[in-house]
């Protein structure tokens, strides 16, 4: 399993580690040196004394078409990726620009819906809006923010460049998973830490409950913040109860809150029930509130909405933030950055056909051999058709499926996803991923050094989530090169 460059292809696309000369980057050059000086066996044990802690931490996700095994151990890769603080320092900029900007866009809409009435975003496109929530109209939330947490996908294309893939702006996960694989990097690893200048990540939950906090309705210093989860059975309870134990919150479910006749929230304790603050809800908009939504959930709380729009209790992220995630919106960012703050996008969006519009669904139609087609509200990469790769049979039912309701997709070039020497077996070879770095904005805003990087751990394909059998690797945003 030692690594062999003459073996190892990097000329296919970009390598975040290796040249396509077959030459280590810079950044990566302590690593693959050390990896080189690791034996077959080294190497194997501490892929599998990762593995193994992943077990005993009880590191887990769910997928729910699985019927034999709901719970998996969580698949990580050793070999880090790594990026540099140049690189890093722009990218964390055009981060922030955007969720700036999808706040006053969502802001906007839930307003006076200026953006619309200038023509710079159609109005068909609000007015067919699976997730836009007329409960949310005339609401404004603490500070203006309604996406207090954001997730948004990177990927790069074959020259290296960053490329925003899709925003995730409802109730965004992978962010413990991006903490675990810092410890987990470290106890297999520990050595390599002593060489690099890696800016840490351990610090997130703080910059959460801090951004929390900002966002309290009632001045204080330690207001009361709960997660909120659907429960154990929710594919991301994990996440959930991890956050809560590093914040040092509590975990409720809906049945343990309740909104009191002075439409305040309160939980109940054994001490009786004590006012909460601040909701960083993990549940979805439609289980939220049976007196609003839908009236048979008992995932969420009953007068929750009445609680939020009179001030008396923070949302994170508030209710209606999804009119915003979703994947034919997201072709317009570039312009909502434009409108609202007069600049230019420092990250690019990955070039999008919008089916909704004739000329466009046409070329689309006629290049499905060659194209991504995705479903607008879609999530964990289900419900997609990657064309070069699809049967024939399956291009023409897509094609069907766009013609029937051209406003719920949209299709992008395929790129080649960069890639990251990966083990597999008893080789180490490339493996396409793309980045989920989190984004904070309350009082300041906070990005994660990095984020969760996500790999396609099958051989050629890149279709990197966890649900469709990806896995994940730390990622490193270093302050310096190796010493």
């Amino acid at each position: 399993m030692s690594i062999d460059w003459k073996s190892y292809d990097s000329t296919l696309c970009y390598d975040e580690l290796i040249h396509s000369s077959g030459q280590p980057r810079s950044l990566a050059l302590g690593v693959i040196k050390h990896l080189q000086h690791l034996s077959p066996a080294e190497m194997r044990a501490r892929q599998q004394a990762a593995e193994a802690a992943i077990l005993q931490m009880g590191i887990t996700f769910t997928v729910y078409t699985d019927e034999t095994n709901i719970d998996r151990a969580w698949p990580f890769d050793i070999i880090p990726r790594i990026i540099s603080p140049k690189e890093w320092s722009t990218t964390e900029a055009g981060l922030q620009q955007r969720l700036r900007a999808l706040n006053l866009f969502i802001s906007d809409l839930y307003g006076e819906q200026q953006i619309i009435r200038n023509g710079v975003f159609p109005a068909e496109v609000l007015a067919n809006s699976e997730n836009f929530r007329s409960e949310c109209v005339g609401v404004r939330p603490a500070r203006g923010v309604w996406a207090h947490i954001c997730g948004s996908d990177l990927i790069r294309d074959d020259q290296g460049t960053f490329l925003v893939l899709e925003d995730n702006l409802r109730v965004p996960s992978g962010v413990s998973y991006m903490l675990e694989n810092r410890v987990l990097t470290k106890q297999v690893f520990g050595e390599l830490f002593e060489d690099y200048r890696i800016k840490p990540v351990a610090d997130y939950p703080s910059h959460l409950f801090d951004m929390l906090a900002s966002i309290s309705p009632r001045p204080s210093d330690f207001p009361a913040i709960v997660v909120l989860t659907p429960g154990i059975y929710n594919s991301a309870y994990f996440e959930h109860s991890f956050l809560a134990q590093e914040m040092g919150t509590e975990l409720v479910r809906g049945s343990e809150l309740v909104v009191g006749e002075d439409e305040r929230v309160y939980m109940s304790t054994i001490d009786g029930l004590k006012q909460v603050d601040v909701i960083y809800r993990r549940v979805n908009d439609l289980y939220l509130d049976p007196e609003v939504f839908n009236k048979h959930s008992v995932l969420g709380v009953h007068g929750l909405m009445r609680a939020w729009r009179k001030g008396n209790v923070a949302l994170a992220n508030a209710p209606g933030t999804g009119v915003a995630d979703n994947k034919v919106v997201y072709a317009f960012v570039p312009k909502i950055i434009k409108y609202y703050l007069d600049e230019e996008p420092i990250i690019p969006n990955v070039p999008t056909y919008i089916c909704l519009y004739d000329r466009e669904r046409d070329h689309v139609l006629q290049n499905l051999d060659r194209l991504v087609v995705k479903p607008a509200n879609g999530s964990g990469g289900y419900g997609m058709l990657i064309g070069p790769t699809a049967s024939k049979k399956e291009l023409s039912d897509f094609a069907e499926r766009i013609k029937a309701d051209p406003r719920n997709y949209i299709a992008q070039p395929l790129i080649k996803l960069s890639t990251v020497p990966t083990i597999c077996g008893d080789r180490i070879e490339p493996r396409h991923v793309d980045l989920r770095p989190f984004i904070l904005q309350g009082e300041r805003m906070y990005v994660t050094p990095g984020g969760l990087t996500r790999v396609a751990l099958s051989k050629g394909s890149t279709v990197v989530n966890s649900s469709q059998g990806g896995g994940s690797k730390d990622t490193w945003v270093v302050n310096t090169e190796a010493a």
